[in-house]
């Protein structure tokens, strides 16, 4: 939270200075997202090229005098552009946690950096270059980040949201807090958003979730206050700072690799204050780290000495001859109100210069193995091969009906199974989507159902209450289509059960055309967000109907154009369900099996029914044994009370079947 009167305060002076200084030198910002979302293409042919070309607007946001984050990705990009399209796809996926996908960005343009770096001291893909990438991709969601801006604006609006040098997760997920909660707050300010919305032209991105206008304002904040209140601020002491060893960067490199001098403990010390931002107390990195706060006091403290003995420095002394051994490492200051601990240490310059050289990668950062790494690396399960004849020993369908049905549906791209109730058109849509990936990964595949009250809201977008007002909130369908546009080389699948059960027009909407096989691809503006959307040709989508439930009026005329209709019978004669019905032999099941097939046909030939009506076989199926009371409860439970409803103005044939079927159990 903030105070939201100091924001209107500030506001009046942001929109006084809006138009006449603010939008000519600010406007680039808009139209850099502009120009990014009409040229962004992750699986573009030549990468490194569209890469440049999509941040040729970024100007300083990524390239300044001693700033090249464009730079260095792009031309990682051209020496490894599989590698780098690989992080862009990562970084985008948002299933995952956003501090986690900044984090592994950073660290894959580390190796990037060792391998391609040449003489290059760093690499820039840090927090502030990897939030802009987020936030050209997705700019109604996310904001540029920069710690020292987020931490004035959080101060000049006396918000309890706190950031920390070196709490990386921490800061990132406390900005985007605070950034939303301002963005609320704006979109309030008629004047304001009408005074924007004036300025807008053609080459802009509409912004109409106020996010850029949000990174303006914070920007605004931390340029023309903070500074304000900076000069003014008292300075920070620091102690022994009057204090020189002497010790220059390549003494402190030599006693690096010296491990009389230091110990492992001492290097997990100095890597663990690196990691912090080389700066902490010992109680924020008992906390981050483990540990106690005594194991990093005492650590320093024997640290200071071996090196004095090892160099013969003297240490510094106080003015009543007792010695702060903590100066040969570090200088220090008083912790403020809003950090954990009572002192801070900051790594001496020319130890830390010695720290960026050396090789660290085998010295433990997190003290326990329960909480391992920062972000301990996941094996995924083994994915199993999954192929045509799996495919026919499950659902027990004929090959050639296989055949025509992966055809149909490679052919038009969306496809509706239908049939009667236990034809196995739930389980079979899963097994299609597999057979034709060749593989069980269920990470390509999406399942939803429909009702009466879904809506194009869940489906793709919509705003959503939250504690201070609406937010505007991806549906399920949206994120699916991100997620298969980044992997085009794979096939995804969408699968709806029950789809005629909703209301098909309301929840499609704009994707009556997109989802159509010719449109695939072709982008269209969304009316919630303003941004370009296409549904990807590698996206296959499943729907699951039954006709018996009388209801197929509800799928309109252009929806209909738009899928393929494939009808599930049942598999009783199939090849698959022969065998599976030998497998149990049981004679019950056997002549039940006879006479649900002659009922089957009668359904058939019934003018108020039809094959759409007919008992599907999957009633019997999913038993390694076979007894009678289930299959007395089959015909009490499942097949009679659907009779009931087809024959309900048929008395005698529905109690002649019934005769037919107990029958069996005399």
């Amino acid at each position: 939270m903030f105070d939201p009167f100091r924001l209107k305060d500030i506001l009046v002076e942001y929109k006084r200075n809006f138009v006449s200084k603010q939008w000519e030198n600010e406007k680039y910002k808009w139209e850099a997202v502009k120009w990014f979302q009409d040229n962004w293409d992750v699986n573009a042919v030549d990468f490194p090229e569209m890469l440049s070309r999509s941040l040729d607007k970024t100007l300083n946001l990524l390239t300044s005098a001693n700033y090249f984050a464009k730079g260095m990705i792009v031309d990682f990009a051209r020496s490894a552009h599989e590698e780098v399209r690989s992080m862009f796809i990562a970084l985008f996926d948002e299933s995952k946690d956003v501090f986690e996908r900044m984090d592994a960005f950073s660290a894959h343009s580390s190796i990037l950096l060792k391998e391609y770096g040449s003489e290059d001291a760093q690499h820039y893909q840090y927090e502030n270059s990897i939030s802009t990438y987020l936030w050209l991709r997705y700019p109604d969601k996310y904001y540029i980040y920069k710690f020292s801006e987020a931490k004035a604006v959080a101060n000049e609006l006396n918000s309890n949201y706190r950031f920390k040098k070196g709490a990386y997760a921490d800061n990132i997920r406390n900005f985007l807090r605070l950034y939303d909660e301002i963005s609320l707050a704006l979109k309030e300010d008629t004047e304001l958003v009408n005074l924007f919305q004036s300025q807008l032209t053609e080459t802009c991105y509409s912004d109409p979730e106020l996010k850029t206008l949000t990174i303006d304002v914070g920007f605004y904040i931390s340029r023309y206050y903070s500074q304000k209140d900076a000069a003014a601020a008292k300075p920070v002491k620091w102690y022994g700072s009057d204090y020189d060893s002497g010790l220059t960067v390549d003494d402190w490199s030599k006693l690096l690799e010296d491990e009389t001098v230091f110990t492992t403990s001492a290097l997990e010390i100095m890597k663990r204050i690196k990691d912090y931002g080389g700066m902490a107390s010992c109680t924020q990195l008992a906390m981050k780290y483990g540990e106690t706060k005594n194991f990093y006091n005492a650590g320093s403290f024997g640290l200071a000495k071996r090196v004095c003995e090892a160099t013969g420095i003297s240490p510094n002394t106080r003015d009543n001859g007792s010695t702060r051994w903590w100066t040969v490492l570090y200088v220090g200051r008083n912790a403020d109100k809003n950090e954990e601990g009572s002192f801070v240490w900051k790594l001496r310059d020319e130890l830390s210069a010695a720290l960026d050289k050396a090789d660290l990668s085998n010295v433990k950062l997190y003290v326990a193995a329960a909480s391992g790494e920062k972000y301990p690396v996941t094996v995924a399960a083994p994915i199993n091969a999954y192929t045509k004849s799996d495919f026919l020993d499950e659902v027990y369908m004929t090959e050639k009906r296989y055949e025509n049905l992966v055809s149909v549906l490679q052919n038009k791209k969306n496809i509706i199974l239908q049939g009667a109730p236990g034809v196995g058109k739930t389980f079979a849509a899963r097994r299609l989507a597999w057979s034709m990936m060749g593989e069980k990964d269920d990470s390509r595949i999406e399942f939803v159902q429909f009702h009466q009250n879904y809506s194009y809201e869940d489906f793709m977008m919509g705003y959503k209450p939250v504690e201070d007002g609406f937010e505007l909130k991806y549906g399920i369908f949206y994120r699916f289509c991100e997620k298969a546009a980044n992997r085009l080389d794979k096939d995804f699948f969408f699968i709806i059960d029950e789809i005629n059960r909703g209301n098909m027009s309301k929840i499609f909407g704009e994707l009556l055309l997109l989802i159509e096989k010719d449109y695939r691809g072709t982008k269209a503006t969304l009316a919630y967000n303003g941004l370009p959307f296409s549904v990807p040709e590698n996206l296959y989508i499943i729907g699951m109907m039954n006709t018996a439930d009388r209801s197929l009026a509800m799928i309109d005329y252009a929806l209909r154009r738009r899928f393929s209709f494939f009808e599930m019978e049942p598999g009783f004669d199939s090849d698959g369900f022969i065998q599976y019905q030998n497998s149990l032999n049981n004679e019950t099941l056997n002549e039940l099996v006879s006479k649900v097939k002659e009922l089957n046909r009668e359904i058939s030939l019934d003018r108020s029914l039809g094959k759409g009506f007919c008992i599907g076989h999957s009633y019997f199926c999913g038993r390694d044994v076979c007894t009678r009371d289930w299959l007395h409860s089959i015909v009490d439970y499942d097949i009679l009370p659907m009779l009931s409803e087809y024959w309900f103005d048929d008395v005698n044939k529905l109690r002649r079947w019934e005769n037919i079927l107990l029958g069996v159990f005399q």
